[in-house]
């Protein structure tokens, strides 16, 4: 999980963790309040971009990427049965550029840096709220999301090769029981290590 940050000396590495964050979720909303095709074209030639400035490889980015294009497979038809294309291909466009927006941060960030972001960001609210554990909570978010799209990857391939690329239950139910393995990993490292309550 930790192992998703690729080192590097670009202006995108360098930026603060900070302004990164408030970049992300700025950009975030923006996709997200998207609702002309042109708006998501706006926002690809942003990203791409900025990938090509951070140095990413093409690999690393579509190991990021790609896994989510298998939940629009599904996904797709079915909004498109319900609200129709365009309202499913703006959907499709915006998980997809949401994720490549979060890798993108998530590649050229480390953890430490997350957490020191939020520690400050949530100092003045000490009193109330436990900064750390945000800041860890965040990290961990983050972090998960291309774990997830590892464990969709994985079990797809060997779906592949046991020849049932046709059946749902034969990804949903590996991703699922995978995942929960993880999580239950996670939790405990946390346990272990005394961020439990």
């Amino acid at each position: 999980m930790i192992g998703l940050y690729l080192p590097g000396r670009s202006i995108v590495h360098r930026t603060p963790a900070l302004v990164k964050l408030g970049a992300l979720a700025f950009g975030m909303v923006l996709v997200g309040l998207s609702t002309e095709p042109w708006h998501l074209a706006v926002a690809v030639g942003i990203v791409l971009p900025l990938y090509a400035v951070a140095g990413i490889p093409a690999r690393a980015a579509w190991q990021q990427i790609g896994p989510v294009l298998w939940i629009l497979v599904f996904a797709l038809p079915l909004q498109a049965l319900f609200s129709g294309w365009l309202v499913a291909g703006l959907t499709g466009g915006r998980l997809v550029i949401a994720v490549a927006l979060a890798a993108l941060f998530t590649l050229t960030t480390t953890v430490s840096a997350v957490l020191e972001a939020f520690h400050v960001l949530l100092s003045p609210f000490r009193r109330w709220v436990d900064a750390d554990r945000v800041g860890l909570l965040v990290a961990l978010t983050i972090r998960c999301i291309p774990l997830i799209a590892d464990i969709v990857h994985e079990v797809r391939d060997a779906r592949r090769a046991r020849g049932t690329q046709r059946s749902l239950r034969a990804l949903a139910v590996p991703v699922v029981v995978r995942s929960l393995y993880a999580a239950d990993a996670i939790g405990e490292a946390l346990v272990a290590r005394g961020l439990d309550d």
